[in-house]
């Protein structure tokens, strides 16, 4: 699912969505989500507990990821809404279509390796 070799990171992903769902920052702009979290995360050596603490409560210590697996699907979602965009838009452009390659149908089709939730003090 590189259309165009447009993610600069494939075969990896990288989605930034906010708390209520919203794609602040898809696939096709990682610099810009790891300039983010490089920002965020700079001169931080270890976890801030006055925001891990509510997180491990709201998660019952990461056995309820419900939530976040929401989110997860809502990322995954809008890498397939993009694609099946840029399908449309290359039957009807000059050069070959990428409507028949790399089908992806969700969730199924990714591997979670690593998240970052954001949260202010």
């Amino acid at each position: 699912m590189n259309i165009d070799r447009q993610n600069r990171l494939h075969p990896f992903y990288l989605v930034y969505v906010a708390d209520n769902g919203d794609i602040v920052a898809n696939h096709f702009n990682p610099k810009a989500i790891l300039d983010d979290m490089r920002y965020l995360s700079k001169d931080k050596d270890k976890p801030i507990s006055t925001l891990t603490k509510p997180f491990n409560i709201e998660t019952q210590d990461g056995r309820d990821m419900s939530k976040y697996s929401d989110l997860l699907n809502q990322a995954i979602d809008s890498m397939i809404s993009v694609k099946s965009e840029k399908d449309i838009d290359s039957l009807f452009t000059t050069g070959r279509t990428t409507a028949l390659e790399n089908d992806v149908n969700g969730l199924d089709d990714f591997e979670l390796i690593d998240f970052l939730v954001v949260r202010g003090e």
